[in-house]
């Protein structure tokens, strides 16, 4: 096991019993994170080696795709999953990596806006043991290089649709 894949799966672990909310946020939307939209698209993209995880299980399946240039993988599901088994970027929903003056920390996801009613309350409104695991886990995955690269495309793609004419 490579380091950047010890450290997402160290970070899936910080993250496998902690959820935005004290209570079930899916709860308040329906899950519409787990869902496609109305045009069958949606998915999240996977952290470097989940990929493996995945293979051949029947509720989802991986598709390789492209993160802001470089070769990348898509987990499309069918909308219910056990909980546990749950991909590194739907455990920190509605957040995402963000580097700020030479440190990764999280901030609320923009393409969240769409379908997640936390999003108006900001990090503040979240639960704060569910945000500090959410920043222990990318700076535990950013001290890898591979890790590193895949923080900073991500945040490429969330700062692109942050400062876009939505």
């Amino acid at each position: 096991m490579n380091g950047c894949h010890a450290a997402v799966m160290d970070a899936r672990e910080r993250l496998c019993g902690l959820t935005p909310l004290l209570a079930d946020c899916g709860a308040l939307c329906g899950a519409a994170c787990c869902h496609s939209d109305e045009d069958g698209q949606g998915g999240v993209y996977l952290f470097p080696g989940e990929e493996l995880l995945y293979a051949g299980v029947p509720w989802a399946q991986v598709e390789p795709c492209e993160l802001e240039g470089a070769d990348a993988h898509i987990l499309v599901c069918n909308g219910t999953c056990e909980r546990a088994l749950r991909p590194l970027g739907c455990r920190i929903f509605p957040l995402s990596p963000v580097l700020r003056r030479g440190a990764w920390g999280v901030r609320m996801d923009w393409r969240a806006w769409a379908m997640c009613p936390l999003m108006r309350y900001g990090t503040r409104g979240l639960e704060p043991a569910f945000v500090r695991a959410a920043e222990e886990a990318v700076r535990a995955i950013a001290q890898t290089e591979e890790g590193e690269d895949f923080l900073r495309r991500w945040q490429q793609l969330e700062s692109r649709f942050r400062h876009s004419a939505l």
